[in-house]
Parts: C-alpha cells; sequence; structure tokens
C-alpha cells in the first residue's frame, strides 16, 4: 500500500498532514523541533535542505520562508547559547550565511515543486531534495573564497550531509504521514461537516 501524501484536492503542495488552517503552526513546531534535535547531534550539519523541501511541500513559499528562518533561528540559539559556538565574525557571519542558503534553498524547492507534475510525490520531493541540496550546498562553497573552510566540501563530508538529508527528509514525511493519519487535530472530522 503506497502512501497517500498527496493533497485531495489536487494543489501543489504536497503534505498536507494537517489542516490548511494549522499547517503553518504545524510546520513551525515540526521543524523547529527536528532542527532542535539536529543541532545536537550535528551542530554544524544541520539537515536544512530538507526542512526547506518539507516546509516547501507544506506550505506556500512566504509561511515556509519563515518556518524555516525559525528553524535556523532556533539553530543558532543553540549552537551560540548550548554549544558555546565562538563569537566571532566569522562564525557570526558563517550563521548568517546558513540562513540565508537555507532560505534560497528553501526557495529552489517551493520553485522545483510547482514545476514539477504531482504524481509519484515520494520520487518528486526526492528530486527536490537534491536540486535544493545542491543550491543550500552551492551557497555555502560561494563564500569559502571570503570565509575560509574550503576544507568541508570534499566528497564524503558533502554525501554524508546529503545522505543525512535524504534520511531526515524521509523521517520528516513519514512523521507527516503518521499525523495525518492519526489526525490528532480532528481533520477528518472537520473536512466532513
Amino acid at each position: 500500500m503506497a502512501l497517500d501524501i498527496l493533497p485531495s484536492h489536487g494543489d501543489r503542495l504536497r503534505l498536507h498532514p494537517v489542516a490548511p488552517r494549522l499547517a503553518p503552526m504545524f510546520g513551525f513546531v515540526l521543524l523547529t523541533l527536528s532542527c532542535a534535535l539536529a543541532s545536537f547531534a550535528f551542530a554544524c550539519a544541520t539537515p536544512f535542505a530538507a526542512f526547506a523541501v518539507v516546509a516547501a511541500a507544506m506550505l506556500p513559499l512566504r509561511p515556509a520562508l519563515l518556518v524555516v528562518t525559525g528553524a535556523w533561528l532556533v539553530n543558532q540559539s543553540i549552537g551560540f547559547g548550548v554549544l558555546h559556538y565562538p563569537i566571532d565574525g566569522s562564525t557570526i557571519t558563517w550563521g548568517l550565511v546558513i540562513g540565508a542558503a537555507a532560505l534560497l534553498a528553501t526557495i529552489a524547492a517551493s520553485g522545483i515543486l510547482r514545476m514539477l507534475p504531482q504524481g509519484r510525490t515520494p520520487l518528486m520531493l526526492a528530486i527536490t531534495l537534491v536540486a535544493a541540496y545542491a543550491v543550500y550546498e552551492l551557497a555555502l562553497f560561494a563564500v569559502t573564497p571570503l570565509l575560509g573552510g574550503g576544507g568541508a566540501f570534499t566528497a564524503a563530508i558533502v554525501t554524508r550531509i546529503g545522505l543525512t538529508s535524504a534520511a531526515w527528509l524521509a523521517g520528516l514525511v513519514a512523521t507527516c504521514e503518521i499525523v495525518r493519519l492519526v489526525d490528532p487535530f480532528g481533520r477528518k472530522g472537520a473536512m466532513s461537516t
């Protein structure tokens, strides 16, 4: 039995775990909690490309950007407040660049989802992740001549982070599907009235 994660009304959004009026708050909670977990587990390798795809698949662009910004703020708060990142110009600038790259990945994911056909959603989300991850990594790599850190862009590291992002995307989509099936917010009852 294949997962039915397509919306019944056929719009471009791929994930509908909750009623549309609750989607921005659900997306914010899902991604900020996920980001907190990822920030403690991976520090600088938070899977922002996966977060961008989920936000773009669940929300229109503007709320998706706000949700990803919230996740990035959680990441930075944990980094500087709990993990004691050094408070210097380079680290702060890298934090801002990571935020900008996450937003660019969200814009790319939203655009890709608009262009792709609605069918075979898991494949479409995978294609979108590849594009969003490429945009994210290229945005980060583009500033290495100014900020340094080019050594973090080896094939092994980029591949490992890409695979981590794919695993996070699968987990986040599974979480959305479980929430949709369990219907804790009464979506099915509200839609049938």
